[in-house]
């Protein structure tokens, strides 16, 4: 008997709830369904965001592999390049001795050979002297007056700057003209 009034009990809140659903009515089911698709599009428009940040991250990420193969011999470039100053210093020592000697000879065929491997690797040397003073390509470590060279242009090269590829490496160290002292 038990058994039957647990049952009856039950059927009875049962009958409770679904007349409170009835009483909640059709205006209730609306709300939840709204509310259920304003869930469900919310969910939708950060899935489609994440799907998007992850498509710009591997673009992000292929981009950055191909700069690093495109300039990959950079380190090695850069360190080459005084070498390439002191056999130019070494040929202008040469030539200020006025002797021209085999040995000056076979520095500048080194030096030549040199200048023909970095422009294999697209290591182009910048051209300073008499052109305008550019804060991106040159280092200015003096100013000083001039009579033949214009106000802010290069007049003297103390260490040549190199481009590699379409990227500098090492600014041109130089003196900038202030033009004719007054």
């Amino acid at each position: 008997m038990v058994k039957n009034e647990e049952v009856v009990e039950d059927l009875l809140d049962a009958e409770i709830d679904v007349q409170q659903d009835q009483s909640d009515g059709p205006e209730a089911q609306v709300d939840e369904l709204e509310q259920s698709k304003k869930e469900l599009a919310e969910t939708k428009d950060s899935l489609l965001r994440l799907a998007a940040d992850f498509e710009n991250y591997k673009k992000r990420m292929e981009r950055t592999r191909l700069d690093a193969m495109k300039y990959r011999e950079e380190a090695l470039l850069k360190e080459i390049l005084p070498v390439v100053d002191n056999l130019n210093r070494a040929i202008d020592q040469g030539k200020s001795c006025g002797e021209s000697s085999e040995l000056l000879e076979g520095v500048e065929l080194t030096c030549k050979g040199l200048f023909n491997v970095l422009e294999k690797f697209e290591v182009t040397p910048l051209e300073s002297l008499g052109e305008p003073f550019d804060p991106n390509l040159h280092e200015a470590l003096a100013m000083d007056h001039s009579e033949d060279v214009a106000e802010n242009h290069v007049l003297v090269e103390f260490e040549k700057g190199y481009q590699y590829k379409d990227k500098l490496i090492r600014p041109a160290k130089v003196v900038v003209s202030k033009g004719t002292a007054t």
